[in-house]
């Protein structure tokens, strides 16, 4: 078992927000059954509303007894929990009221030795981040204050910022209060095994690592595709649209994991370094390409949802074929096909290789039915598949697909952390590697703004429920 995390106390804002009730509090209560948090900890809600501690207690009670009814059956291990779950009311807006949490941490009675080191989480609205961040600097509570006996880090969660301006703003703003090794930017996707796993196979392998370049590789596919709609995030989904939900953090941190170049050593700094030098090397978009490289869609019936305008243009599909102009990947397209109610769940990455010089065993062009592939799937599976011809039985030399599959589920008796498991302890102990740097935030903005603008006076095309996107889709593979 790795070692505790330092004593410390977990402040989240944001306390009554889906994600806090799904994920965060859950995640922490488990972590406490397994053994993971430090021997003093303290967990501090931080909501609009005026609650007690134990009414906010038993908001959390009746929200995990909905979503994890076998986490409430442990009496006592939940009232170990929440003896340590506090709950402070504060207009996150009114930098006179930060006072009342400064006082709530620092006047933490027996676990006063979790209040040097503090650990903040901003389950909130991008934009109150700035607004919250400022406030903690004024009440004492910044990671730079001269008065800081211990360590302040700060978790803020996607989007960062709404274009390549307000992220910039953003990290200014944070980057005046906290330093930025004690800033993490959660994707919650580099906290999958799956994910992580893309590096281990890359560099651990020496049947790939030297196979895995332009002379070998035809293509790269990444597909993240959710069969329902936007269900009640149709305000979020019409300020923010899949480009900048999807695209800007999860698919490019996957593309970015499978085409950077190794590491020096794989520290934090050494990966985020080769992550950032892919970001860069993407070709940009321009009005001038945008007709070969990107489709954006609709699915029908959006403009019906709650909180939709009904002659909106927002999209909520895209697919994009990427190109990095570097040594290594010159030329090789990488498609990213991303969507709501499309026909499956799924996120996968497929690397085909490139054929043979001759087809012995059939047409030429059989060679696409039968190509080697790579292909990582994330969820809702967790495998590695390879893709390989063989020979049918019989007396013809007919050439099959056939595959050869790695189950994490059948492979490993251990039980993974979670994302917001392993990312909640990678926080508190400092460990960077999971989580985005301000450089790769901007990187990555400057490459999804190219495509906004690019698409500007270009509506999505409409797609079928339950279908692969717009007819027009195809258009990019070609």
């Amino acid at each position: 078992m790795p070692l505790k995390p330092d004593n410390c106390t977990i402040i989240i804002f944001g306390a009554h927000s889906d994600l806090a009730a799904r994920k965060l509090f859950p995640s922490l209560y488990e972590l406490a059954l397994w053994g993971n948090l430090p021997d003093e900890y303290r967990i501090i809600a931080v909501g609009r509303s005026s609650l007690s501690h134990e009414e906010f207690r038993q908001k959390v009670y009746e929200k995990m007894a909905v979503f994890f009814p076998k986490n409430v059956q442990d009496e006592a291990a939940l009232a170990s929990f929440f003896a340590r779950l506090f709950y402070v009311g504060v207009d996150f807006t009114r930098k006179e009221e930060y006072h009342a949490l400064y006082k709530e941490i620092m006047e933490g009675g027996a676990a006063l030795a979790a209040s040097h080191n503090l650990l903040f989480y901003l389950a909130t609205p991008p934009a109150l981040a700035p607004v919250i961040v400022r406030n903690l600097d004024h009440a004492g509570l910044g990671e730079k204050d001269a008065s800081c006996a211990g360590w302040r880090k700060i978790i803020v969660e996607k989007p960062y910022g709404s274009n390549l301006q307000t992220a910039r703003e953003l990290n200014t703003v944070i980057g005046e209060v906290f330093h930025e090794d004690r800033i993490f930017r959660i994707d919650h996707y580099l906290g999958k095994e799956t994910v992580q796993n893309i590096m281990v196979f890359r560099f651990s392998n020496g049947i790939f690592e030297p196979l895995w370049n332009r002379n070998n590789i035809a293509t790269v596919a990444i597909t993240i595709a959710e069969d329902f709609g936007i269900r009640d995030r149709g305000a979020f989904y019409e300020e923010a649209g899949l480009l900048r939900d999807i695209i800007q953090n999860h698919a490019l941190q996957l593309l970015a994991s499978v085409a950077m170049e190794p590491p020096v050593d794989f520290s934090a700094d050494s990966v985020r370094d080769e992550k950032a030098k892919l970001l860069r090397s993407i070709r940009p978009v321009t009005p001038g390409n945008i007709g070969g490289v990107v489709v954006l869609g609709q699915y029908e019936g959006y403009r019906a949802e709650k909180n939709v305008a009904p002659d909106s243009t927002v999209e909520t599909f895209a697919a994009i074929k990427f190109f990095v102009d570097n040594w290594r990947w010159k030329d090789v397209p990488f498609f990213v096909k991303a969507g709501k109610n499309l026909a499956e769940t799924v996120t996968e990455i497929v690397i085909t290789f490139k054929c043979p010089p001759q087809n012995y065993f059939g047409p030429a062009e059989s060679c696409c039915y039968t190509a080697n592939q790579v292909i990582l799937r994330i969820q809702p599976e967790e495998t590695i598949a390879i893709k390989f011809g063989a020979k049918r039985p019989g007396e013809a030399l007919i050439t099959d697909p056939v595959f050869m599959k790695f189950d994490y589920k059948t492979s490993f008796s251990e039980v993974g952390l979670t994302p917001y498991h392993r990312l909640l302890l990678d926080a508190m102990a400092g460990d960077q590697m999971n989580f985005i740097r301000q450089d790769s935030v901007e990187y990555s903005w400057a490459i999804i703004d190219a495509i906004r603008e690019a698409a500007r006076t270009k509506p999505p095309a409409s797609y079928p429920v339950h279908s692969w996107g717009p007819e027009s889709v195809q258009a990019i593979y070609s």
